[in-house]
C-alpha cells in the first residue's frame, strides 16, 4: 500500500507539471548497505569474566561490515533512521604486560543498534548525527599468578557521531562517518575512534 501511494502521488504531480527531484524519496523508507574504514581501539584495564586484562595500549585497523535500516521524513528536510550493523576488525589484537602477569585482547566482531536525526542541506545531501548502543565480542587471554586462562567475553557501550551522506541515484547513497565509541564501565577502560565510508541500496 505505502509503494502504490507513493506511485500515485508521483503520478499526480508529474501529470500537473510539478518536477518531483528523482532523489527526493532516496531518504525515505528500508536500506541495506556496506561500509568499511579505519578502527583505533584504546584500551587500559579491562574487566572481563576471566579477570581484569590490564592491556594498557592502543592499535590501528581496517574494519568492514554491514548495516540496515529505515528512513522516514516526520517534516520537510528532517530524516529519522533506526539502524543496525554488525562489523568486523581485522589485526586489531592488543596486548600487555607488567610483573608477574600478562594480557591479550582480540575484539572479533560487534553490532550496533542506533538512531540517526539528519537534514537535508539540498534534495540529495543528507547531513546527520547518530548515537546507540554497541557491544563488541573478544577473546581474552590472561597470565598471572593464577595461572593461564583463555576465553570469550562481551563488552557493552554507546556511541556517538555524525556524518554526511549523498544520493547518487534515486536507489544508491554514499556516506562518511566518524563515531566514537565508549564500551567501559566499572573497571574498563575502552576507548574507540571510527572513521567509516559506505554505500547503500534503498528500497
Amino acid at each position: 500500500m505505502k509503494y502504490l501511494a507513493l506511485y500515485l502521488s508521483l503520478g499526480a504531480a508529474l501529470g500537473a507539471g510539478i518536477a518531483v527531484p528523482a532523489a527526493a524519496q532516496t531518504f525515505e523508507g528500508p536500506y541495506v548497505g556496506a561500509q568499511a574504514g579505519w578502527s583505533q581501539n584504546k584500551l587500559g584495564p579491562v574487566d572481563t569474566d576471566l579477570g581484569t586484562a590490564r592491556i594498557h595500549d592502543k592499535r590501528d585497523s581496517a574494519t568492514a561490515g554491514i548495516f540496515v535500516g529505515y528512513n522516514i521524513q516526520p517534516t520537510a528536510g528532517v530524516v529519522l533512521s533506526a539502524e543496525g550493523a554488525v562489523n568486523f576488525g581485522f589485526d586489531d589484537g592488543l596486548a600487555g604486560s607488567q610483573k608477574d602477569a600478562s594480557a591479550a585482547i582480540n575484539p572479533e566482531y560487534g553490532f550496533d543498534l542506533g538512531l540517526r536525526a539528519g537534514y537535508l542541506v539540498t534534495d540529495k545531501t543528507l547531513v546527520y548525527a547518530r548515537g546507540g548502543y554497541e557491544n563488541i565480542r573478544t577473546a581474552v587471554r590472561i597470565l598471572d599468578l593464577e595461572g593461564p586462562r583463555r576465553g570469550k567475553d562481551n563488552l557493552d557501550g554507546w556511541s556517538v557521531g555524525g556524518g554526511v551522506e549523498r544520493a547518487v541515484t534515486d536507489r544508491i547513497s554514499a556516506r562518511v562517518e566518524y563515531r566514537y565509541s565508549d564500551l567501559g564501565g566499572g573497571g574498563t577502560k575502552w576507548d574507540r575512534h571510527q572513521v567509516l565510508a559506505g554505500i547503500a541500496w534503498h528500497f
